[in-house]
């Protein structure tokens, strides 16, 4: 099986905020190189009502997002858990960042969500393939919330995916999850 820090992994969500930091704080720890990404418009993050949404461009860093947020109120997004979200999120990388700006190649591509999972296929699909370079894309539907994400990411995937670097390691030999795409 290759070392884990030899297969570059994506992991992405909407916003780059929940899901896909928790998993990119795993998995680094695990020893893969990983980035994170999100594939909507801009970020958002829930307000203090639900018609109110806090909603940031993806090159705002998450410094900017957690001073916005505890100075318009520190209690609230202290006890909904933002806070500490975008404080985990700022020791692993300095912003968002939106995966149909990237141009890192990858081989393993791990969604959250099948929105997400149709968002990237759309995207590798309009680009112009260079290195006739293969990519497998794998969804894994994970609730956009602190608790869901932070159990993705337990015991689960840390079987799963020594079985899906086993997998990916022979080739093509049986494809279950993933798509095979290319750059």
């Amino acid at each position: 099986m290759p070392a884990p820090n030899s297969i570059n992994v994506a992991v992405i969500c909407s916003s780059n905020m929940n899901r896909s930091m928790e998993a990119h704080a795993f998995l680094s720890k695990k020893g893969f190189n990983v980035k994170s990404f999100g594939t909507g418009d801009k970020v958002k993050l829930p307000g203090n009502a639900p018609d109110r949404p806090n909603i940031y461009d993806f090159g705002t860093s998450y410094d900017e997002i957690y001073n916005d947020l505890l100075a318009k109120d520190k209690q609230y997004y202290t006890q909904n858990g933002l806070l500490h979200m975008l404080d985990r999120n700022r020791r692993i990388k300095p912003r968002p960042e939106r995966f149909q700006l990237s141009k890192d190649k990858f081989d393993i591509l791990i969604t959250c969500e099948e929105r997400v999972y149709d968002q990237v296929i759309e995207c590798m699909e309009s680009r112009t393939q260079e290195e006739n370079q293969p990519a497998h894309l794998i969804n894994i539907d994970i609730q956009d919330n602190h608790e869901e994400a932070t159990l993705a990411n337990s015991e689960d995937l840390d079987n799963d995916i020594d079985e899906l670097l086993h997998e990916f390691e022979s080739k093509f030999s049986r494809t279950i999850l993933h798509t095979v795409l290319f750059y």
